[in-house]
């Protein structure tokens, strides 16, 4: 639904100073690839990080861009804090100055390390990752064990080559909008009203050069239709008493587009829904797409024995 359709209903319900802004979720998608040369030798390479503690070297790559934000591989070939397997991550390095993101991102994530075919021969997939201000990092402590691991199958003149698929759902929005507020109608309902429904002869003549036919539809109708566009007040209440005059006024009003006064007809119309008038009134809320008056009928006849009733009244 248009950000313009939503916006009347609002206002009819009495939301008068509007603004309005659109969040606007899109796919990305990339691969990148990182080969790391001698990785016989730097498997066995560990960086001191206290007296006590020591742990795999860290290996990055180059920065990717994948929907307006940059990324890099980090891969550590000895483990990341533990020894015995290859750890594999995610790092998201921020994002471009033309995205506007809003909060966090989410990313599908998935490493392959390829064989000498370079062919996929052991992957690992992260279905959903969040990355934001306290979430940089994504991706597998242990993504495969040394007892996976498989010289010559997974290395080619001693290169590891890791293929990193990428999908990023990222949100940007438009700028927000101030709607203007609807201007003031005009304060015509006494006097204009009463000149439409003024039988006598009127003090005033206005001559024209043509004229405008409207076919099917009688006086009354067509007055109260007059009332409602110049004055945007309803029909009188005795006039939607008679089902035929609600009827003839709603197809008016769907002829012309005016929804507000329709669904006043629809409300009227329902409460002259019975077992002889129903399915009548059915057809036409399909006829001119009315679904409360639709909504109505349906309840109606789900009511308990109401179906079988008119259904036996109609000879089906």
């Amino acid at each position: 639904m248009s950000m313009s359709a939503v916006l009347p209903a609002l206002r009819c319900v009495g939301r008068k100073q509007l603004s309005a802004s659109t969040i606007l979720p899109r796919h990305a998608t990339g691969s990148h690839l990182l080969r790391i040369n001698e990785f016989t030798k730097v498997k066995n390479m560990v960086v001191k990080v206290n007296s006590e503690c020591s742990r795999g070297l860290q290996m990055r790559s180059s920065t990717f861009a994948v929907g307006g934000h940059d990324w890099r591989i980090l891969c550590y070939p000895k483990g990341h804090w533990c020894d015995g397997h290859i750890s594999l991550f995610l790092e998201h390095g921020g994002r471009r100055a033309s995205h506007k993101p809003i909060g966090d991102i989410m990313a599908k994530i998935q490493f392959s390390i390829l064989d000498q075919a370079l062919e996929p021969s052991y992957t690992k997939t992260i279905l959903m990752q969040r990355y934001g201000s306290h979430y940089q990092w994504g991706g597998f402590e242990w993504f495969m064990t040394d007892e996976d691991f498989d010289k010559e199958k997974h290395l080619k003149d001693d290169c590891l080559t890791v293929v990193c698929d990428l999908t990023v759902i990222v949100t940007g929005t438009d700028e927000c909008m101030e709607i203007p507020p609807v201007a003031p109608p005009l304060d015509l309902h006494g006097q204009l009203a009463e000149a439409i429904w003024d039988k006598e002869t009127p003090d005033v003549e206005i001559k024209h050069r043509s004229s405008t036919s409207v076919q099917d539809m009688d006086p009354e109708v067509s007055k109260a239709l007059l009332q409602f566009i110049y004055t945007d007040s309803p029909p009188h209440a005795n006039l939607l008493e008679a089902a035929t005059t609600a009827e003839r006024l709603l197809v008016a009003a769907d002829r012309y587009e005016l929804e507000k006064l329709k669904l006043v007809c629809e409300e009227a119309l329902c409460r002259h829904i019975g077992m002889g008038s129903v399915f009548a009134t059915l057809a036409l809320a399909e006829r001119h797409r009315c679904p409360v008056l639709k909504e109505a009928c349906m309840r109606f006849l789900s009511s308990s024995g109401n179906l079988e009733t008119v259904i036996a009244m109609d000879g089906f």
